[in-house]
């Protein structure tokens, strides 16, 4: 039976991107919402949002950031790195940028958003713990085998990950 994640990834440029990953099938995501349903939660505020997040991590052993070319250092990106970490959530990153969005277009590779965020009072940066991955392949098709095929090994090995930290 396929694990249930959280997906987070920054909307506007990535969400083609991001529907790609989440058809793969073999792990199941949160749902996708709507621009409206989005809109809606917006107009609650930050306490909104952050409760909408919770509700969409609730369950769900691990979260699954979907790194674009503007990804890092986003602030509800590093919100919900951050919550799904102290949740005791595993957490892994999937560059995303070499496939291809609507229009065809493939973007630059963006920051690992893991290197924005510190683990506990360490001085280390979540990145010296969490893997980010970026798909080996030279076309969109290849990157997008590569990710069906380690996807849900990369998910497993997160929770384990998170597990021993």
């Amino acid at each position: 039976m396929a694990r249930k994640c959280f997906y987070s990834f920054h909307f506007k440029p990535d969400n083609s991107r991001a529907s790609q990953v989440r058809n793969i099938g073999v792990i199941e995501g949160n749902q996708p919402v709507s621009d409206n349903d989005w809109e809606a939660v917006k107009k609650g505020g930050d306490e909104a949002i952050k409760k909408w997040i919770e509700a969409q991590m609730k369950g769900r052993p691990c979260a699954v950031i979907l790194v674009g070319n503007a990804t890092a250092n986003r602030k509800w990106i590093n919100y919900e790195i951050i919550k799904a970490w102290d949740s005791g959530l595993g957490v892994v990153g999937i560059h995303v940028h070499g496939l291809k969005d609507l229009d065809g277009n493939t973007a630059i590779k963006g920051n690992n958003p893991f290197d924005y965020i510190g683990f506990g009072n360490t001085g280390k940066k979540l990145s010296a713990i969490v893997r980010c991955y970026d798909p080996a392949g030279a076309t969109s098709k290849d990157r997008y085998d590569w990710i069906s095929k380690h996807l849900e090994n990369a998910v497993e090995e997160a929770i384990t990950i998170r597990g021993k930290n």
